[in-house]
């Protein structure tokens, strides 16, 4: 972002920390590659033909995917048993070696650097495979291939730094990425972790500890982030992050602790250790100061092998219910015939079929454009499809009942079929967290999505900048909005959406992208600065847009299967995902006025000051 920009957000009443935070962030970000059909949402503009139709992978794509994929379901169906793997924490060394001679290390990496060269759409194909089997193994790919060396340096490498490390990589040589610490989570101000320039002028000293460090017990090469020296700038003194490749045999590099977990039994995930580790100059990835960019730009793609994954995990549970429920018979009927479960059901379906419409279409834009500004689509798809996959492995389980609580090994030992619903309910509960959790993603798109706003009138509330400016801004601010404001009520729909299908859904979410863009418009100026504090209710703006997103996606994509002669059974499957969509955008609006969030935060805010303290008596705690 241009400082010029950055001019736009007042932090003159911040605190110091607050005010590093933001300072930091906002100068690691990108200035949007334009609008794009999701951005639009918010202002209004519902710009169907970005999108439309469906984007279809092409045949000679597909193919060359094709071939791969088999091989990895029959290599996961052959040599990965993943109830192993839970049970002794560990991936055995022959299946990352089967893995490896497979390309599984190297699926994005260009041909020429010794990779398969496959498109982000049949990286997100493979991924889905993976969920459906094992998470263990899917987080160790996903980690090395999607957020560790590969992915940074395919986007920001030097040729010298390709040729060197892509083909390790590719190979099977696992990579890690560091970024958190004990006290940095999504705060990177707060980064103890520190590079100082050696004496001889080639070389930076690396000292410091990270924290869940993914893949970091096993990794040859790893993206580091650490303060480099501050830089003045506008008379400023700025603290820089800067991102290295670190190898991990070098001196001075130690894993002191690997972490355990809820799930993900065999997740190589450590504590690492920087002791006056000497990293070459020529290690920095993009450019001094620039790691932060590095991290947001690499998560952005990144994190669309986590929705991926949770179709493939969805699907699978999907399957696993629907035979369960015509199985079981309970009360003189299979228990997919009680209202109950068939409301699970449908729900499970239409929530897996929109999940995988939202990461085609988000993967197919990366396939058009390698630089495409994906990163209000990967993080709508990462919030989103975590949090219904979530809903999905839970509502599994409670249809298969107590079996889905049972062990596999126990269920195996009783002559039951080994089905692993309990181990994917505990490795998939960290889905909401990791790469972003839902509460970060939420406030990272809910900042996207006050960009244009920022951008035009955000200065008018900045008091550091002289009255002049500020009033020059009002009236730019005017003429914009005296324009915009009016247009927010005129049904453009009816122009914008013709001869589909499914049309009412989807003028319905054309109009509430209008009605979103003016309850937001309201909220600043009702709130003004303040609104940024106002995270439950930027959550719900937020929440609405995403809805909205999916529809959209879920619509066009039952209509191109419909073209292709395959939709005739996923058009009520897609009505029936609008209709709940709709319910939930119906109750986020009403919420928006209608809410008790002061009196919530009031009460939280006691409870921290131990008022209720005696809602934690008569219980045992560790002394």
């Amino acid at each position: 972002m241009a400082i010029e920009e950055l001019q736009t957000i007042d932090t003159s009443k911040m605190s110091a920390g607050q005010r590093a935070a933001m300072e930091l962030t906002e100068a690691a970000r990108t200035a949007a590659h334009g609008k794009t059909f999701v951005s639009g949402l918010f202002m209004g503009e519902f710009n169907l033909t970005e999108i439309s139709p469906f984007p279809t992978q092409s045949a000679e794509d597909r193919e060359r995917g094709e071939e791969f994929l088999k091989k990895l379901e029959t290599l996961l169906h052959e040599k990965v048993d993943a109830d192993e793997i839970d049970r002794t924490g560990e991936i055995p060394q022959s299946v990352m070696d089967a893995l490896a001679q497979l390309g599984a290390f190297g699926i994005k990496v260009p041909t020429e650097y010794g990779g398969l060269g496959l498109s982000q759409t049949n990286y997100c194909r493979a991924a889905m495979l993976l969920g459906s089997w094992c998470g263990n193994t899917t987080a160790l790919i996903s980690a090395h291939q999607s957020i560790g060396v590969p992915q940074p340096l395919i986007l920001f490498g030097t040729e010298e730094q390709k040729k060197k490390y892509l083909p390790r990589v590719a190979r099977g040589e696992i990579s890690a990425f560091a970024l958190t610490e004990v006290d940095v989570g999504s705060d990177p101000a707060t980064m103890s972790t520190r590079a100082e320039p050696a004496p001889d002028g080639n070389h930076f000293i690396l000292n410091g500890e990270k924290l869940w460090c993914t893949n970091g017990t096993k990794a040859g090469v790893i993206v580091v982030m650490a303060k480099t020296p501050p830089k003045i700038i506008n008379g400023k003194s700025k603290e820089q992050i800067t991102a290295f490749i670190v190898e991990t045999n070098w001196p001075g590099v130690e894993v002191i602790r690997r972490c355990h977990f809820m799930g993900l039994k065999a997740l190589y995930n450590g504590v690492i250790r920087f002791t006056n580790v000497k990293v070459p100059r020529e290690n920095i990835l993009l450019a001094e100061g620039k790691g932060l960019r590095v991290a947001l730009t690499t998560l952005d793609t990144g994190r669309l092998t986590l929705p991926a994954a949770c179709v493939g995990l969805s699907k699978r549970c999907l399957k696993i219910s629907r035979e369960w429920a015509n199985k079981r018979i309970q009360w003189g009927a299979p228990i997919g015939k009680h209202s109950a479960i068939a409301d699970k059901i449908a729900r499970m379906a239409a929530n897996t079929f929109a999940m995988e419409a939202i990461t085609l279409l988000a993967a197919s834009r990366v396939d058009k454009d390698k630089n495409a500004d994906v990163r209000l689509e990967a993080a709508m798809c990462k919030m989103w499809a975590t949090e219904r996959a979530w809903e999905i492995v839970n509502d599994a389980m409670q249809i298969r009942g107590g079996r889905g609580y049972e062990t596999a090994d126990s269920l195996k030992a009783r002559g039951e079929a080994p089905i692993p619903i309990e181990r994917f309910l505990r490795d998939s509960r960290i889905n909401t967290i990791f790469e972003g959790s839902s509460e970060i993603m939420r406030l990272f798109i809910a900042r996207e999505m006050l960009d244009p706003h920022l951008k035009i009138a955000g200065a008018i509330f900045n008091s550091q900048l002289p009255m002049s400016q500020r009033l020059r801004v009002v009236a730019k601010a005017a003429a914009f909005y005296s324009i915009w404001y009016p247009k927010q009520f005129l049904p453009r729909e009816w122009f914008a959406v013709q001869n589909l299908k499914l049309n009412v859904h989807l003028r319905y979410a054309a109009r509430m992208s209008r009605k979103l863009s003016r309850a937001i418009f309201h909220a600043m100026l009702q709130r003004g600065p303040k609104l940024e504090h106002e995270q439950l209710l930027l959550g719900r703006f937020v929440e609405i847009g995403t809805e909205i997103f999916a529809m959209t996606a879920t619509c066009l994509r039952a209509e191109k299967l419909l073209d292709e002669g395959q939709g005739n059974d996923v058009l009520p499957l897609a009505d029936f995902f609008c209709c709940s969509a709709r319910l939930r955008i119906e109750e986020n609006f009403r919420r928006i006025g209608k809410n008790f969030d002061r009196a919530g935060h009031q009460v939280a805010q006691e409870i921290l000051a131990q008022k209720f303290s005696s809602l934690e008596n008569g219980i045992v705690v560790k002394k």
